[in-house]
């Protein structure tokens, strides 16, 4: 399962104790340390992505540097959440469209946050999904 959770963690997380054999991703994080450790306990992997690539971030940047490789996934939440590198623009005419080609760019920037290399964290995280969605085919990270 996909979680898109905004500010309601504490509740999803009292609704999916009562259903342990559930896994899946909680899609573009934003949540506490204790939020995060909460849902990894549980069995589900985070999902980062744009906001990660963002200097002022610094929650997420820091949970991102710090929990678990193994309970990380990337994901470009395409059109939306442009990675820095894109700009925000000033009106939502204006706001760059994001695309499933800054996954690397943003695979980049967890690599610098975490100081692994690239190639670690592509192999881990796509590891990650693949264990997480088991029927997905087999697939590789090139940058």
């Amino acid at each position: 399962m996909i979680l898109h959770v905004r500010r309601s963690v504490d509740l999803i997380s009292k609704y999916l104790r009562r259903h342990p054999q559930l896994r899946g991703i909680a899609h573009a994080f934003n949540g506490s340390q204790q939020q995060a450790e909460i849902l990894i306990e549980m069995g589900f992997k985070l999902g980062f992505g744009g906001a990660m690539t963002f200097s002022r971030a610094k929650q997420i940047r820091r949970l991102a540097a710090g929990l678990p490789l193994e309970s990380i996934v990337l994901e470009t939440d395409a059109p939306d959440i442009p990675p820095a590198w894109l700009g925000q623009g000033t009106t939502s005419l204006e706001t760059p469209r994001n695309e499933p080609a800054e996954l690397s760019g943003i695979a980049q920037c967890l690599a610098e946050l975490r100081g692994e290399t690239l190639q670690q964290i592509a192999t881990q995280t796509s590891a990650n999904v693949r264990h997480t969605f088991k029927r997905l085919p087999q697939f590789t990270f090139s940058d």
